[in-house]
């Protein structure tokens, strides 16, 4: 027994040794911090910051910075700034690189410009140790990214620009310490440039032109091999972040431009997207802030006035510079106090990029104790001020999204909407739901449906429990990516009855149909099942003729008629597609007269719309085929439809689907019928019109079938 209690005592002998108890201890860490600290309105992110310093070896000692736990905060860090890279909205960035650009100079020279004559003057270091100093204060590392994606604003513009500033001024201030390690080395030749630049050029080309070249055919052939896509996203980024090194600069850059890469074909709502955030916000980033608290050493303070002094400049110095290119930056583009709050939140965290930097000058011999230990507090301090800040700014944020009454979102009550998926082939189903999780609202409560109308026949009960079990995997399917889906299946004697009666049942904003297809002669005999669900539903209806993964389309080109803006449900459908391109990240290419240019173009403005809508005028519709030579191949071709008696029908319009066949063949389709009238209006209207007598004629025709049917094997028993 004593020698049992002796094992037991050497096993938490401190620092803990034993690398299960110290991940055990991490991981409760990770758990209890947050939870406990939120009571005092303390974020998460400095709950574990300041974990990290009590147990780090300059705390309590429990835990030392080893190799595992090195690797584990490596793999953080790495993650923050790939979902940074991977959640920038890359049209918004696009629309405004030119302010990314400039908000990266700000923040890049201005702390560069404050602290070079501070170091050189008032604290009196030389030249080389004062410009590498000063570069430190213009890194910034995405400590408080997380708080951003927490609240949902990580779509706004004054994060796409800080975002896309990040990589300007870490990669400039990475390239300076090259630079400056050269000179101090006796290596800043003409060899070194070449080197440098043929070295960024080959991981460009690698990251932008090959890698995403090899994603799209890995995603497309292992389309159902959900799990083997994150094992093949985090070696991407792995990659990446080697590449980087090799070329010359620090990891987080190649992790950062992974993030680009995959951007478009990882949208923010699919289940990828959801393991990604999971596995990192659960595990690995918060293994990077403990970490950067175990490198905390406050008794630095202690240690004379020299090193007070030092550690307070350079933390005075850091967060000034970036407040005061927040401040440039909002005065530029007239952003309001919130959105200047939140780009120095973001932009004030020091953490990664500046310990890289100033341990690289430490080792060099360039940077002394002082600079060392005050970088240290700066990076605690640094990151404690931005979490509050970052998170004080997201909250003013979405409350002025909430409270602005001319929000799209809450002058259209879409947070009740309701998505029907009547499926009628299986194989179509996947695509059907990834189209309707894309479009659906994060904040609507009710579930997207799918459901399976089953024959009113003797195998009616065995066919029901059949498509529920099939339709169960989809469930679980949507889970994956957070959304709530359930399944109905019912009995009718006519398909399109019974998802016209349940559509009014369950109150659907939104059906979302497959592409019709010719089955059979009682097809012939009751009219197409789609025109019957058009002509008994008054809601939006989608038509999807989806031929490929959706992440693989390069834009959406949706051509709409004459006076569509006149139809009640313009507004519904445009936000819709105009949500599943900022999804994919790509741009809507809209053909359409000048009037309906003009309503797009104030819709898009009143209701914030971040996605990037480039107008075609098109008014040719005598001869609207001639529109396909406006398509690409790789476009997602969506004709915006009416139904008879609407404002907008032609008469082209019908046999569309097969006239679409012929000239778009090649292209993934969707026919949009929007909804007509009003919900009252359209209730009272069509109530009254059931498909009784025919669904009676069906039953009457499906007993004489199965009278002869049986009469036949009486027959046949007879005979033998």
């Amino acid at each position: 027994m004593k020698l049992f209690f002796t094992q037991l005592m050497l096993e938490f002998k401190l620092p803990l040794e034993n690398p299960v108890l110290i991940f055990s201890l991490i991981l409760f860490i990770i758990l209890l911090s947050p939870i406990l600290l939120r009571k005092l309105n303390i974020p998460g992110i400095i709950g574990l910051i300041i974990s990290g310093l009590i147990v780090g070896p300059y705390g309590l000692n429990i835990l030392e910075k080893n190799s595992a736990i090195d690797l584990f905060s490596t793999i953080g860090l790495l993650y923050i700034m790939f979902i940074a890279g991977l959640e920038l909205d890359m049209n918004q960035f696009k629309a405004n690189r030119n302010k990314s650009f400039l908000f990266g100079f700000f923040t890049f020279i201005f702390p560069l410009s404050i602290g070079f004559p501070v170091c050189y003057y008032f604290l009196e270091y030389g030249f080389n140790a004062s410009l590498l100093t000063a570069s430190m204060f213009a890194t910034h590392t995405l400590v408080a990214y997380p708080i951003v994606s927490k609240f949902g604003v990580s779509k706004n513009q004054a994060v796409a620009i800080t975002v896309g500033g990040t990589i300007l001024t870490d990669t400039a201030v990475l390239i300076i310490l090259a630079v400056i390690i050269g000179n101090s080395q006796g290596n800043l030749n003409q060899d070194f440039w070449i080197k440098l630049i043929i070295s960024l050029a080959v991981f460009s080309a690698i990251m932008f032109f090959i890698i995403p070249k090899i994603a799209k055919w890995f995603f497309t052939k292992l389309e159902s091999e959900k799990h083997s896509h994150y094992i093949f996203v985090l070696s991407v980024v792995f990659f990446a972040a080697f590449l980087a090194e090799v070329a010359g600069v620090e990891p987080i850059i190649g992790a950062f431009v992974a993030g680009l890469a995959l951007n478009k074909l990882i949208p923010s709502s699919s289940a990828l997207m959801n393991r990604i955030e999971f596995i990192g916000n659960s595990l690995f980033i918060p293994f990077f802030l403990i970490s950067v608290g175990m490198i905390v050493d406050i008794s630095v303070i202690t240690k004379g006035p020299e090193a007070l002094i030092v550690a307070g400049t350079l933390t005075v110095v850091a967060l000034f510079g970036k407040w005061f290119a927040a401040l440039l930056t909002q005065l530029f583009f007239k952003y309001s106090s919130a959105q200047r709050q939140l780009i120095f939140g973001l932009s004030s965290s020091h953490a990664a990029a500046t310990l890289a930097v100033i341990l690289v000058g430490f080792k060099a011999e360039i940077l002394d104790e002082n600079i060392l230990n005050g970088t240290i507090i700066l990076i605690l301090v640094s990151c404690i001020v931005a979490s509050f800040a970052t998170e004080k700014a997201a909250k003013k944020i979405v409350i002025e999204m909430d409270d602005n009454p001319d929000d799209f979102k809450n002058v259209n009550s879409f947070s009740n909407e309701h998505i029907l998926i009547p499926i009628a082939n299986i194989e179509s189903i996947e695509r059907l739901l990834e189209f309707s999780i894309f479009i659906k609202e994060k904040k609507a409560v009710n579930p997207i449906s799918i459901l399976s109308v089953v024959s009113n026949n003797h195998e009616a009960e065995i066919n029901i429990l059949k498509a529920r079990k099939k339709l169960e995997e989809f469930v679980k399917q949507a889970s994956a990516s957070e959304t709530k889906v359930t399944v109905i299946t019912t009995i009718d004697f006519n398909k399109a009855s019974g998802i016209s009666r349940i559509s009014r049942e369950i109150m659907a904003d939104i059906i979302v149909l497959g592409w019709p297809k010719h089955s059979g002669l009682l097809d012939k005999l009751v009219g197409e099942k789609v025109d019957s669900i058009l002509n008994n539903t008054y809601k939006t209806t989608f038509i999807c003729n989806i031929e490929k993964p959706l992440v693989l389309h390069k834009r959406i080109a949706i051509v709409a008629p004459p006076l569509a803006e006149h139809e009640n449900g313009f507004d519904l459908w445009f936000t819709k597609m105009a949500k599943l391109a900022q999804e994919l990240s790509i741009p809507i290419l809209l053909c359409c007269n000048e009037t309906t240019q003009n309503y797009a173009n104030k819709l898009a403005k009143k209701s914030r719309l971040t996605a990037l809508i480039v107008f075609y005028s098109f008014e040719d519709w005598g001869d609207f085929f001639t529109i396909s030579k406006a398509i690409k191949i790789n476009d997602l071709f969506v004709l915006v439809c009416a139904r008879k008696g609407a404002a907008s029908y032609m008469n082209m319009f019908e046999n569309l689907p097969s006239k679409l066949e012929k000239h778009f063949d090649k292209n993934s389709k969707i026919v949009i019928y929007p909804q007509q009238f009003s919900q009252r209006y359209s209730n009272e209207r069509y109530n009254n019109i059931t498909p009784e007598p025919l669904s009676k004629g069906i039953e009457t025709i499906q007993k004489i079938g199965r009278g002869i049917v049986n009469l036949l094997k009486n027959d046949d028993n007879k005979n033998l």
